[in-house]
């Protein structure tokens, strides 16, 4: 067993856990109707910067468990 796999893994899917959390998941895979703003509006750019910030809680859990995953199958 790689230590360093694991404890990588173990990082990576704790802190995209955290931030799925604090932004849930981002507007494409979340259901019903999703927040609308004015183009170029204070409230669009929020929406927009969340929503990323929601990508990358979901990229950093996807590659915790990736990292999890070899580790068990190696």
């Amino acid at each position: 067993m790689s230590l360093w796999l694991l404890a990588i893994g173990l990082g990576l899917l704790w802190h995209g856990l955290q931030i799925t959390w604090v932004g849930g998941l981002p507007r494409a895979l979340r259901p019903g109707p999703h927040p609308q703003a004015e183009r170029g509006s204070a409230r669009a750019f929020m929406i927009f910067w969340l929503d990323q910030y929601s990508w990358i809680g979901v990229l950093l859990s996807g590659l915790g468990l990736l990292f999890l995953l070899l580790e068990v199958l190696r």
